[in-house]
């Protein structure tokens, strides 16, 4: 079998889970593939009068065969990969963690400041140990947040 049959096999397979093609399909079988249809048209790979005749073909589909025929030409992988909610959701991940490594950045330095202050009130030596694991962490932060921040992930998103 060539290599592009081994795709087109597998391109077949990620487009619905099933193993029968003639298994009768129900209505969340065929909003993913309406969802499919949608992301090839805003992607240029369809056309509106042919993305219209296919969605119309969708919504009376009865088996996965028919479904696995609309799609069967279109690189779903590649476009479930570039959908833009898919992007913007791994765009809030990346904000939702750099703000966790900040908060315990903080509080682990806090706790520091804490312990060193509470040892020189009690007669221990005044030395500023905390400066060392503050400013280690803290360069740990700085590599995560900069490059999230330089691709525009820490700025809200706008919708054009």
């Amino acid at each position: 079998m060539p290599p592009s049959r081994y795709r087109e096999a597998a391109m077949a397979n990620t487009v619905l889970p099933t193993v029968e093609r003639s298994t009768r399909v129900g209505d969340p079988e065929r909003e993913r593939t309406a969802d499919d249809l949608g992301r090839a048209l805003a992607q240029g790979y369809l056309g509106m009068p042919e993305y219209e005749e296919r969605l119309q073909r969708v919504f009376g589909a009865q088996t996965t065969a028919q479904l696995r025929d609309l799609v069967a030409d279109l690189p779903v992988a590649a476009l479930r990969r570039n959908d833009p909610r898919r992007r913007e959701a791994q765009m809030r991940a990346a904000r939702m963690s750099v703000r966790l490594h900040l908060a315990a950045y903080v509080a682990g330095s806090v706790l520091m400041l804490g312990i060193w202050l509470a040892v020189g009130l009690g007669g221990g030596g005044w030395y500023f140990w905390p400066v060392w694991p503050i400013m280690g962490w803290g360069i740990g932060v700085a590599s995560h947040a900069i490059p999230i921040w330089a691709h525009g992930s820490m700025r809200p998103a706008r919708i054009a």
